[in-house]
């Protein structure tokens, strides 16, 4: 399963050059760590947000944002937003930032 290598490229750009930021392939695609924790990724053409508990609502309500069920459950926290809604730098700058913000509290793994 291929993944937009040109999302990854503005992703790489969005996300801030600090330590511990890393990237690994996984679900298929492609996933940006920080300290060892999922931030946010790309699956085919779409963006794999990790937000977290208190932002879950919240992401589900912007526009292109769904449930993510990738395993064919709901997991909590975590959302996809579909590739017309990150066509502007300013979109997907906004789900790096809300993504980094969330992980960046996590203790490393």
């Amino acid at each position: 399963m291929a993944y937009d290598e040109g999302l990854a490229e503005r992703i790489r750009i969005a996300l801030p050059d600090i330590d511990g930021l890393a990237e690994k392939k996984m679900f298929g695609g492609l996933a940006f760590m920080l300290r060892g924790n999922m931030c946010v990724g790309i699956v085919k053409d779409q963006l794999m947000a990790r937000v977290g508990p208190e932002q879950y609502q919240h992401a589900l309500q912007q526009p292109g944002a769904r449930e993510m069920d990738f395993t064919g459950r709901v997991m909590k926290g975590m959302v996809f937003v579909d590739a017309q809604h990150l066509s502007e730098d300013e979109q997907l700058q906004y789900w790096c930032d809300l993504c980094l913000g969330f992980v960046a509290g996590l203790p490393g793994k």
